[in-house]
């Protein structure tokens, strides 16, 4: 291949930075790589050129050859060993990433083209030229809890059991005994320390993210079978917020699953579903409810009482009241999940006409309805 100025191939100026570099690569790989353009050939041998360029720009050591001598040599073992680099050598016919302990190289064709160099959970420090496998958080956990309206306004503690995945004791967590005297050969490499991914013609060698290129695994924790937890049912005990609404979600720290390699827990999420009410109506941290009154009542006015989430209140009622007119009882709401408030209650007053429970009761009214001859219909033209 015909020398060619690495920066100028992956269009980037000579003082780009690594994710610089990384970009210009992914964008020209995606476009040009041998899979996207079948039976081109030139296409093939621009993709030959943005990987040695990718290849020699993205390792650090190799590039400080490359800044200063203007080239590097096409025998990646002989330059690096004049470099003071171990890096391993670059061929098109079947590309090893395996000893690329920066991880550059490999990870880019692993996000391309679908190959996979996560570390295995599974692993311990006993490998050397190695990544170790990283402490991995554990998943959250939601739980669906139903509860009355009473319970959501006040707040309450309550007790739930769940299953949940804890920290194995026997492995720490490992998924594997560590001080374990007898090894087998790694099942996913076959003892090579390697595995390869297929990408259309392309063959990409990477280290095996299992044993981390020993070849060799140790024996499988026989308690939680290599998961590094194991299944727990345990009684959690909770408080419920005074406020909480259905699809309210109150967080208890630590109490998801357990992480592996020394990861800490997730969360348990509860989520609130709250049953309905026989007069109240809630709407955010407002609470609506309908009063029925009698006639005389909204006519002279009345003090009556009302229902409150929290107990019975007095609310005065002024003469000539209509059906329908609604009052507000400050802060006698739903208390806020934000702060230190409450939201308001509206009583809407309904009036109901009265009985005819005798023929005196008959004659009242109709001499009310000669003392009162008003009509309520006159504006609309109507006797």
């Amino acid at each position: 291949m015909a020398r060619e100025d690495y920066y100028k191939v992956l269009g980037v100026e000579r003082t780009a930075s690594q994710d610089e570099i990384k970009k210009a690569y992914r964008r020209l790989a995606r476009k040009y790589h041998p899979d996207v353009n079948p039976g081109d050939k030139s296409a093939e041998e621009k993709f030959k050129q943005i990987s040695e360029a990718f290849e020699v720009l993205s390792d650090t050591k190799k590039r400080e050859v490359y800044d200063r001598f203007g080239s590097y040599s096409d025998n990646m073992a002989d330059a690096a060993a004049n470099a003071g680099s171990a890096n391993s050598g670059f061929g098109f016919g079947g590309f090893d990433f395996g000893g690329f302990n920066s991880g550059s190289f490999g990870d880019i064709f692993s996000e391309l083209f679908g190959s996979s160099r996560k570390a295995s959970a599974n692993s311990t420090n006993m490998y050397t030229n190695a990544t170790a496998p990283e402490p991995r958080k554990g998943l959250d956990i939601e739980y669906a809890l139903s509860i009355s309206f009473e319970q959501a306004v006040q707040g309450f503690t309550t007790s739930i059991t769940l299953s949940r995945d804890e920290g194995c004791n026997r492995c720490n967590g490992n998924g594997e005994i560590s001080n374990s005297s007898v090894q087998q050969p790694c099942s996913r490499c076959q003892g090579s320390g390697k595995t390869t991914t297929q990408s259309g013609k392309l063959q990409f060698k990477t280290t095996c993210p299992d044993c981390h290129g020993t070849g060799r695994r140790n024996q499988a924790c026989s308690l939680c079978l290599g998961r590094g937890t194991v299944p727990k049912t345990e009684s959690v005990k909770v408080r419920i917020p005074a406020g909480v609404d259905t699809g309210s979600r109150v967080r208890v720290p630590g109490k998801g699953h357990s992480g592996t390699l020394g990861g800490g827990s997730g969360d348990l999420f509860i989520i609130t579903n709250v049953g309905e009410h026989p007069y109240f109506t809630r709407k955010g941290d407002n609470i609506y409810c309908t009063i029925p009154v009698t006639v005389p009542e909204a006519a002279i006015g009345a003090k009556i009482e009302v229902p409150t989430i929290s107990g019975k209140a007095v609310l005065r009622i002024p003469p000539g009241t209509q059906s329908g007119q609604k009052f507000r009882l400050r802060e006698k709401g739903v208390p806020s999940l934000r702060g230190n408030v409450c939201g308001d209650q509206y009583v809407e007053v309904k009036i109901v006409l009265p009985k005819i429970i005798s023929e005196d009761t008959k004659t009242i009214l109709k001499e009310y309805a000669r003392l009162n001859p008003e009509n309520p219909r006159m504006e609309m033209g109507l006797e």
